[in-house]
């Protein structure tokens, strides 16, 4: 999908950003449009956004949209990001039966440090029956980088402690590399999540943290809704602290069992 003409160039981006994704960015946010932009228009020789907008438009085979896209997204991701979560996580995993496989969905999973984080605790934890862990993101390519498990210094140090760097990962021309047997045990796809197919099964924990706060409220249910068709009856839905299902679904509950996560309304009547 192409952007229209209208005269005004960060708009227009911003239009292209919600068709293609369904993300917003508010109107007192849109100067970050430019900075975001800066490499792109660094690469293809164009001065000003309004140059950048115009190219966009005559791009058929729709390459430079996509690229657009990328960098407009909020990728802002860390190794075990809010230590709690982990926790709860791993509390939440630890309560399924362990006659089936445990299966954990993480959406909106950007450059992979999330997904990783959950197959290091695990694979530190368990011995056998390794939970499933499926990553899915909006972008080819920050999914190319997740599945490389490649990152920067500064990267691998946001939330690494020296002991997991030297177990998990190897340094390759400057950079940190993940073992092969760690980006094994993600199994990364390509999903936009209001309008893809939904992943097959259902899932026992999905994370879908800082995801929603860029939805309008009309979308934000609508992804919910999809969340809860495959959640298991008795798993959790962990957002970002900033997020919330009060207020904005009939879908989801506060779960008594995980302080801080959400439970399917589902699991109300199921219970009775």
């Amino acid at each position: 999908m192409l952007i229209p003409r209208s005269g005004n160039p960060t708009g227009e981006f911003a239009a292209l950003l919600e068709a293609r994704t369904g993300q917003q960015i508010d109107a007192n946010r849109r100067w970050r449009i430019e900075t975001a932009l800066k490499p792109s228009m660094r690469d293809t020789g164009h001065e000003s956004l309004e140059q950048l907008a115009a190219a966009v438009r005559a791009d058929r085979n729709g390459s430079l949209a996509d690229r657009v896209v990328d960098e407009l997204l909020n990728q802002e991701s860390s190794f075990f990001r809010d230590a709690a979560v982990f926790d709860a996580v791993a509390e939440a995993i630890a309560a399924v039966p362990t006659t089936r496989r445990a299966r954990i969905w993480s959406a909106g999973c950007s450059t992979g440090q999330e997904p990783l984080s959950l197959a290091m605790m695990f694979a530190e934890k368990i011995d056998e029956n390794m939970p499933e862990i499926v990553a899915t993101d909006v972008s080819d390519a920050v999914l190319s980088r997740a599945k490389a498990g490649r990152y920067t210094q500064f990267e691998i140090q946001r939330g690494l402690p020296i002991r997991r760097m030297m177990q998990w990962f190897d340094t390759v021309d400057g950079e940190w590399v993940a073992h092969p047997g760690l980006t094994r045990m993600v199994s990364f796809r390509r999903m936009n999540l209001v309008a893809d197919p939904l992943p097959i099964g259902r899932f026992d924990v999905i994370l879908c943290r800082n995801v929603l706060l860029y939805f309008s409220l009309d979308l934000r249910r609508k992804v919910l809704a999809r969340l809860a068709q495959v959640l298991r009856p008795d798993g959790v839905l962990v957002l970002g602290a900033g997020e919330t299902v009060i207020g904005q679904t009939d879908a989801f509950r506060p779960s008594p069992r995980f302080r801080g996560l959400y439970e399917p309304v589902i699991a109300t009547a199921a219970a009775a």
